[in-house]
């Protein structure tokens, strides 16, 4: 498509929207996400010889028919929805605009990476309104499609609110706590399970936390607090349940420590959990300190994709549309109206904002180059986390609810209804037309 749009010089200003359909999972609401991946992909594109030789092979063309695309880079504008706004279906959560052949090429790169970042986000706050305050842990590294999957996760995590990851590069590299605890294997090695469980105290650098379920989880926790009682008072303590009734078995749990004068020490659960989990625990009152989640949270197993697209509202000042059933798009430029409550509106990019609203897309890149400062990706995911906490807290409760939540959908301004009236019509005269 790029090398046709050059060769028929169709190079003019070209705007794409990124924009959500409604899922299909029980979503009340979005978290916008992956916007920094992005931002650094746009400074680093470029179409160099290295890249024309590698086509080239691919494709089984000569070298030479790929020669247009020599040179190319991103000379364009972005506005997008600042990581951790809180987002509702069918509003654009990026738009670029850029010469037609830069933006093409850039769709599939963008959409991965807002795509499956937004999904992750999304996932996660939910465990985080699900726990109540209580610590949530990513532990999702190992069940991730791909190590990179799991930095997204891990990164997803910390915009929401977690409290800290297993997954120790993300940690350093986002600002975030470290936080394991030992495996199976471990206590399968040893002779019997308190001996394992004194030689990993003995070795931890960080908190002892102790996994009471390999054989027995009573007993295991009776073992532990053998060990435990021995741990300096200045240390922290506890133990992990990762199997069976992780309820009714955190109360023996906590009646076993708490007999042993280790009220200090915490109860971690982890197997299998994400909102649901964590929500029938909170019902059922169980004394759990921490929250580990994994699979299901770091694979969006739920919804394990958002059914997002990219689409062009715009070329060379002309609005355009798609007319597909089920599939058809709004044109032209736009900005969100966030209003109190998330009542937003969709409207027109130019449009005033209305009064006690706000824009939520944001000029991020002009003329190719990033605007403003460029954070840490430690101090990104903090401001990051900032806005999702004052939007989350915004949000109707129906909307954050976690079982039927009411599905907040934005309001289409009267301009923008009316711009899309005319670009059908005009689409539907030039299409019988040609008949």
């Amino acid at each position: 498509m790029a090398l046709a749009y050059l060769r028929e010089g169709l190079t003019a200003p070209a705007t794409f929207s990124l924009i959500t359909r409604e899922s299909r999972a029980e979503r009340g609401f979005l978290v916008a996400a992956g916007l920094a991946d992005v931002l650094d992909h746009l400074e680093r594109f470029r179409v160099d010889e290295a890249d024309l030789d590698a086509f080239a092979e691919v494709l089984g063309v000569p070298v030479a028919e790929l020669r247009p695309l020599a040179g190319l880079r991103f000379t364009g504008d972005v506005r997008a929805v600042p990581e951790g706004r809180v987002v509702l279906p069918g509003e654009p959560l990026l738009e670029l605009t850029a010469p037609l052949p830069q933006a093409q090429l850039l769709e599939t790169w963008v959409l991965n990476q807002i795509s499956h970042q937004t999904a992750l986000a999304s996932k996660a706050a939910r465990c985080v309104v699900a726990a109540r305050g209580k610590p949530v842990v990513d532990f999702a590294l190992r069940r991730t499609h791909g190590v990179e999957a799991g930095l997204h996760a891990a990164r997803a995590g910390a915009i929401v609110g977690f409290a800290a990851t297993s997954d120790v590069a993300a940690a350093r590299v986002y600002g975030m706590r470290a936080s394991g605890t030992m495996a199976h294997s471990f206590v399968e090695v040893f002779d019997d399970e308190r001996a394992a469980f004194a030689a990993f105290a003995d070795a931890a650098v960080g908190p002892v936390t102790l996994l009471v379920d390999t054989y027995d989880t009573e007993e295991g926790v009776r073992r532990a607090a053998e060990v435990l009682r021995g741990v300096p008072p200045d240390r922290e303590i506890g133990v992990r349940l990762d199997s069976g009734d992780l309820a009714a078995l955190a109360q023996r749990a906590r009646a076993i420590l708490d007999a042993a004068g280790l009220a200090r020490a915490r109860i971690v659960a982890s197997g299998g959990l994400d909102e649901h989990g964590i929500e029938e625990l909170n019902e059922r009152g169980a004394p759990v300190d921490v929250l580990a989640v994994g699979t299901k949270v770091g694979t969006s197993a739920d919804a394990p994709y958002l059914d997002a697209a990219y689409k062009l509202v715009e070329y060379a000042g002309r609005p355009v549309m798609k007319l597909s059933e089920g599939k058809a798009t709004l044109p032209g430029a736009k900005q969100v109206f966030r209003g109190p409550g998330c009542a937003d509106v969709l409207g027109l990019a130019d449009e005033a904002c209305p009064a006690g609203s706000e824009p939520l897309l944001e000029p991020v890149v002009r003329a190719g180059r990033r605007i403003g400062p460029r954070p840490s990706p430690a101090e990104a995911v903090a401001a990051a986390r900032e806005r999702f906490e004052a939007d989350l807290a915004a949000l109707p409760p129906a909307a954050r609810a976690l079982r039927g939540p009411l599905r907040l959908q934005p309001r289409t301004s009267a301009r923008l209804q009316a711009l899309t009236q005319r670009t059908r019509e005009r689409l539907a005269h030039r299409v019988g037309a040609s008949r």
